[in-house]
C-alpha cells in the first residue's frame, strides 16, 4: 500500500542498461500493454484519508478537506475519523484498503460504491474472494462496519462529492492518453517475467487519481493506482513494484523460511516492531512482501533507466526503513540478477540455505547499498524523512 518525487538513478541509465541485452532483445517488440483511465468511487475512497485530518495526508489535501469537510455532517465527520482509526488496528489503511477489496467492483461512481455497500456480498466478495488479496478478518471487519461507511457515502454524495472532484480533476482524459503514449516504450512485463520467473499477464491498467498521494496501490488484478500528475518515469517505478505483489508465494515454504531466518535477526525485527505504523508493514510477512519487492523493482527500474540512486531511496522512504530491501538488492545484484534472471522463489530458498539471509551476510550487504555503517542501520533518526510513492504496496500489513 507512499505514500511518496525522487531522483533519477544514477546507476544505470537507459543507455547501460541496454548494453548488457543481446541485439535481438533490443529489436524484439514490447509485451507490455499499458491501459491508463480513471475512477471516481477510488477516488471516494482515496479522499477519506485527508477527510479523516490524519497529518500524513494534509501535506497534499488540507486545502481540499477544508473545503469540503465543511459539507458533511458533524457526526460524519467524526465517524471518518474514528474509521480510519479503527481499521488501523487490523484493515490497514482504510482508503487503500477499501480500494483493494472493493477493486473487482463497479467503482465508475459514488452511486456505484453506495451500490456496492447496499450488496457486499453480491457486488463485492466474489471477486475479492477469488483474489490473492483475501483475508476472511479483513472481510469481517468491512460487514460489521459496512453500514457506517455506507452512510459516510452517501453523505459525501449529497455534499456534492461528484462534482467537487469533476471541478479538480478536468482534463484528466487528456493526461491519461499522454500517459499511455509516454508508457509505450516501457517494457515493464517483460523484465518482471525475467527476474521472478513468474507469468504476468501482458496488460498494466493505470487509474489515475486525484486524491490517491502519498500513495501508489496494488489492487485486484494487474492495476494500479496513482496521482495523476506523477511523471513518466515515476510511473514507470510504480508500475516496476506494485505488480510484483506478491513477489512469492507468502505462505509458501521460501517465504517461511525467509521469515524463520529474519525474524531472529534483532535489527530487522525491531524495524517492523518499532518503525512509525503509518508506513503500514507492520508485519514481518508484510515487511518481507514489501522489500523483496523493492528489491526486484530497483533491478528492474535500473534496466529501464528510470531508477533512483538506491542508497538516497531507501534513505529517504518512510524512515529509512527499508534496510531488507537494501540487503536483498545486494546480493541479487551480486548474483548478476538483471543480465540472469530466474525464479525468484527458488533464490528466495537458495540463499536462506546459504546462510545469507544471517546478519553477519545481510547487513554489511546492505550497509554498503545504504552507505551507513554496519552498526547503524537504523533508525537513521531525522533525516529526510518522507515516503516514496513506488515504496508502497497495496496492502500495508
Amino acid at each position: 500500500m507512499d505514500r511518496r518525487f525522487f531522483l533519477t538513478a544514477t546507476l544505470g541509465s537507459l543507455a547501460a542498461a541496454r548494453a548488457i541485452l543481446p541485439a535481438a532483445a533490443q529489436t524484439a517488440p514490447p509485451v507490455t500493454r499499458w491501459k491508463v483511465g480513471a475512477s471516481e468511487g477510488h477516488d471516494v475512497f482515496a479522499f477519506l484519508g485527508p477527510l479523516s485530518g490524519e497529518p500524513l495526508y494534509q501535506t497534499y489535501y488540507a486545502a481540499d478537506a477544508a473545503v469540503f469537510a465543511p459539507k458533511l455532517p458533524d457526526a460524519i465527520r467524526a465517524d471518518i475519523s474514528r474509521l480510519w482509526k479503527e481499521a488501523g488496528q487490523g484493515f490497514g489503511l482504510l482508503g487503500p484498503g477499501l480500494s483493494t477489496t472493493c477493486s473487482g467492483a463497479d467503482l465508475s461512481s459514488i452511486d456505484a460504491v453506495i451500490a456496492n455497500f447496499d450488496d457486499l456480498e453480491g457486488r463485492v466478495r466474489p471477486a475479492y474472494q477469488a483474489s490473492p488479496y483475501w483475508d476472511a478478518k479483513d472481510w469481517a471487519w468491512l460487514t460489521v462496519n459496512a453500514a457506517r461507511l455506507r452512510a459516510v457515502f452517501v453523505a459525501m454524495r449529497d455534499a456534492g462529492f461528484a462534482a467537487f472532484r469533476a471541478e479538480r480533476t478536468a482534463g484528466i482524459e487528456t493526461r491519461a492518453a499522454e500517459i499511455a503514449r509516454a508508457l509505450a516504450g516501457y517494457d515493464v512485463i517483460k523484465w518482471q517475467r525475467k527476474l521472478t520467473g513468474r507469468a504476468f499477464d501482458p496488460e498494466i491498467s493505470i487509474v489515475l487519481l486525484q486524491f490517491s498521494k502519498p500513495h501508489g496501490i496494488k489492487v485486484q488484478g494487474q492495476t494500479f493506482l496513482q496521482s495523476a500528475d506523477y511523471d513518466v518515469a515515476l510511473t514507470v517505478r510504480i508500475a516496476a513494484h506494485e505488480m510484483l505483489h506478491p513477489p512469492v508465494p507468502m505462505d509458501g515454504a521460501a517465504a517461511k523460511a525467509a521469515m524463520a531466518v529474519i525474524g531472529k535477526d534483532a535489527v530487522m525485527m525491531r524495524i517492523v516492531r518499532e518503525h512509525d505504523p503509518r508506513w503500514g508493514y507492520t508485519t514481518l510477512e508484510g515487511y518481507l512482501n514489501e522489500d523483496i519487492c523493492q528489491a526486484l523493482d530497483q533491478l528492474i527500474s535500473e534496466a529501464l533507466g528510470v531508477a533512483r540512486n538506491p542508497a538516497d531511496r531507501w534513505r529517504k522512504a518512510d524512515d529509512g526503513m527499508h534496510v531488507l530491501a537494501a540487503g536483498l538488492y545486494a546480493l541479487l545484484r551480486a548474483d548478476k540478477w538483471i543480465e540472469n534472471g530466474g525464479n525468484v522463489e527458488q533464490w528466495l530458498t537458495k540463499a536462506v540455505a546459504a546462510g545469507r539471509l544471517a546478519p553477519q551476510i545481510l547487513h554489511p550487504a546492505a550497509a554498503r547499498v545504504l552507505e551507513r555503517p554496519v552498526d547503524r542501520l537504523w533508525p537513521l533518526g531525522q533525516v529526510g524523512a518522507q515516503a516514496g510513492p513506488a515504496d508502497t504496496g497495496s496492502r500495508l500489513a
